[in-house]
């Protein structure tokens, strides 16, 4: 395709960009499991005048919009507060988790190399890690080994005890991991790094804004953030569980000494001095705004009430999967993350059945397994989902010719 020779009118373009956008999952209807995270109308109305206020802006130069610099701080320390940071903690934020993930391996590769003299770091990771700490190790050349899982799909700590080695860099836990719902054993695996002085990540970008909630309303949830002795970092999605547009999340420190290890200084060029403390240069403003703006919105009292709503969704959702004959769960999530699949079903014949009625699952492998995020929303379409899910595994054996596709 090429550039047109001349432009069209906004509701020309509107039109295309509408008929192209109606192929487009249907998270509002609450047929998505991932990727987005709704909250209701009156959440998305706040987002929508929160965004359009600083569509334009850019976030690299805090000395030329100073209001963006201040929101970040204030999102920042929100989020340390409610990670249980002290007065010495610190932070930023970055485009998501991703981004957060890659700037936490950079502090700690650069932390080993100047405190301990490391020049072949290594990243010691449960397999059920996010694939950013692949992808970190990648970019800025550590050596990725794997932290193999235990019967109960978290982190074997005692695997993880004979990996370390005179190299590893960083040690990590999830709280919860992506797969599986599930939180390692985060007191133990910080303890094993500090008494190595390691660098100790917690992966909190699904359960940052989730999980703290979650005890306020009186669940028991294990300990994962800085009240965990040997926790260095930890990243936190505000555009997950947070309900911020993307993207939106914080990389705490413990300290904000460590923070000189995530920071970028550059002047040997004729602009002079330029510094960042994410992979991006020019960030956009609006994902800062709306994070601010939402937080204040919402406060404890919405936040409180949100995670509720999710947790009691999947609650009935896991409760209605497991009654259904055949199926199980994998692990025990404690939050709004399931994983199902099943000893004897062909559950990816049953993910195409649902994807015939609309609905949007994430496929999973070792075990196989159908992955649902759980949101607010969802508590909305729970009956419909589990009848058809129960009609699903009815029928999956008819469908599209599954038995040749998973032969």
């Amino acid at each position: 395709m090429k550039l047109p020779s001349k432009g069209s009118s906004v509701d020309s373009i509107l039109g295309k960009m509408k008929e192209r956008k109606a192929a487009d999952a249907d998270w509002r209807g609450g047929k998505t499991f991932s990727l987005i995270y709704p909250a209701g109308e009156e959440v998305d109305r706040a987002l929508h005048e929160f965004n359009n206020l600083y569509l334009y802006e850019n976030a690299l130069n805090p000395f030329r919009f100073p209001s963006l610099h201040e929101m970040e701080k204030e999102v920042v320390s929100m989020t340390t507060n409610l990670l249980h940071g002290d007065e010495n903690a610190g932070g930023s934020m970055t485009s998501g988790g991703t981004e957060s993930i890659l700037m936490a391996v950079k502090t700690a590769r650069d932390r080993a190399r100047e405190e301990r003299g490391i020049t072949e770091p290594q990243l010691l990771a449960p397999v059920s890690a996010h694939p950013a700490f692949a992808k970190a190790c990648s970019y800025l050349q550590l050596e990725h080994v794997q932290i193999p899982l235990a019967d109960d799909l978290r982190a074997d700590v005692g695997a993880a005890e004979k990996l370390i080695t005179d190299n590893t860099a960083i040690m990590v836990g999830s709280a919860p991991n992506y797969p599986h719902g599930m939180i390692d054993p985060i007191p133990e695996l910080a303890a094993l790094a500090a008494e190595r002085n390691i660098h100790f990540h917690t992966d909190a970008c699904v359960g940052g804004f989730l999980l703290p909630f979650l005890e306020k309303l009186g669940h028991e949830i294990p300990p994962f953030d800085f009240r965990v002795p040997g926790v260095t970092t930890i990243s936190a999605d505000v555009h997950k569980y947070g309900y911020c547009t993307k993207g939106a999340s914080v990389i705490a420190h413990r300290h904000k000494d460590t923070g000189k290890y995530q920071m970028f200084l550059y002047d040997k060029w004729p602009g002079g001095i330029y510094g960042s403390f994410a992979m991006a240069g020019a960030r956009p403003a609006a994902p800062i705004a709306a994070a601010w703006g939402i937080m204040n919105f919402l406060g404890e009292e919405g936040y409180c009430r949100l995670a509720g709503r999710a947790y009691d969704a999947a609650r009935k959702l896991r409760a209605g999967i497991e009654a259904i004959p055949g199926l199980r769960i994998w692990g025990d999530p404690i939050a709004s993350l399931v994983a199902f699949g099943s000893d004897e079903l062909d559950i990816m014949a049953i993910g195409d059945v649902m994807d015939d009625h609309g609905w949007h699952l994430d496929r999973q492998e070792n075990p196989s397994a159908l992955h649902m995020m759980v949101s607010p929303e969802h508590e909305r379409i729970a009956d419909q989902f589990l009848q058809d899910l129960k009609n699903a595994v009815d029928n999956h054996g008819a469908s599209r010719g599954v038995e040749a596709r998973y032969s």
